[in-house]
């Protein structure tokens, strides 16, 4: 049920993009990241649909990805490629021109904020149910693979400037236009700032690690007053060779004041936190087996 249940997302998904890029992107001149900034491209200068290049494009590096990335990712990241190319093909041979924003080059800032913003969804949306959008995303984790010591980050970053820069050719008209490029790196910024922050979602807590003499005090005051354990590791100061206690406490973000108070009242304690992206495990089942 979990699988179709993520293979039903990365369809809506698909779906979502295909519109997006119908009502927002083709028709206002400017190239998006990656793989599909390129079919954009084509498609404005030779009228070859987009549709059928990113079939193109994605088919075979969704093959790679089977073979020397990862099966999973692979079959997933082919679904959406698919889906969302007939779906733009579909849209594309329809009677809804009505719906697409045309901005007639004027304020085109808006409909490249409102695509960046729902592009972002979708990538996130994706990179949770563990597939891409196609593309550059997969090319960038074929490298990363073979070399672990390539940051992910720039090779997208390389990857996508260098659509950036030739959108300036491609929809300039006479004299060079910078315009299309500045939209491109504006398109980028939005849709992975979103994509990144829909990836944090709200199982986002923060990890306490906390040093102290006080064990039990504390332990007793976070179980009364916020319902909350904490693991207990026995451990000793190297400068001073004194006992000490660890105490590891993950809390969400309406606890963090409340938490951060605690230990506060408390001499003879050092505590910091990190920030944890996603928690996991079955908590339930946990106390269950204790009761």
């Amino acid at each position: 049920m979990k699988k179709f249940w993520s293979i039903f997302q990365i369809s809506l998904s698909a779906v979502s993009l295909a519109f997006v890029y119908y009502i927002f992107i083709v028709t206002n001149n400017f190239a998006p990241a990656g793989l599909n900034g390129i079919a954009t491209m084509i498609q404005y200068t030779s009228g070859f649909s987009i549709s059928y290049m990113s079939l193109l494009i994605n088919i075979p590096l969704s093959i790679l990805a089977y073979f020397f990335v990862q099966k999973d990712f692979a079959i997933k990241t082919i679904i959406f490629s698919v889906v969302y190319s007939f779906s733009f093909l579909l849209l594309q041979n329809s009677p809804l021109t009505f719906i697409q924003y045309n901005a007639l080059g004027h304020d085109t800032i808006y409909p490249v904020i409102i695509s960046g913003v729902l592009a972002g969804v979708v990538y996130g949306v994706c990179f949770r149910n563990n597939a891409s959008t196609g593309g550059t995303d997969i090319i960038s984790r074929y490298i990363n693979k073979v070399r672990p010591d390539t940051n992910f980050f720039i090779v997208t970053f390389t990857l996508n400037a260098i659509v950036a820069i030739a959108s300036i050719f491609v929809y300039s008209q006479g004299a060079l236009n910078y315009k299309p490029m500045a939209l491109c790196i504006i398109y980028c910024f939005i849709s992975t700032f979103v994509g990144n922050l829909l990836l944090k979602t709200t199982k986002t807590a923060y990890k306490f690690t906390i040093i102290t003499n006080h064990e039990d005090e504390f332990i007793d005051e976070i179980s009364r007053k916020l319902h909350h354990g904490c693991t207990k590791i026995d451990a000793f100061g190297t400068y001073t060779g004194a006992k000490k206690s660890v105490l590891i406490c993950i809390v969400n973000k309406h606890q963090l004041n409340d938490f951060q108070k605690i230990v506060s009242h408390y001499d003879n304690t050092f505590s910091y936190f990190e920030i944890v992206n996603e928690t996991y495990g079955n908590f339930k089942h946990i106390n269950s087996k204790k009761a």
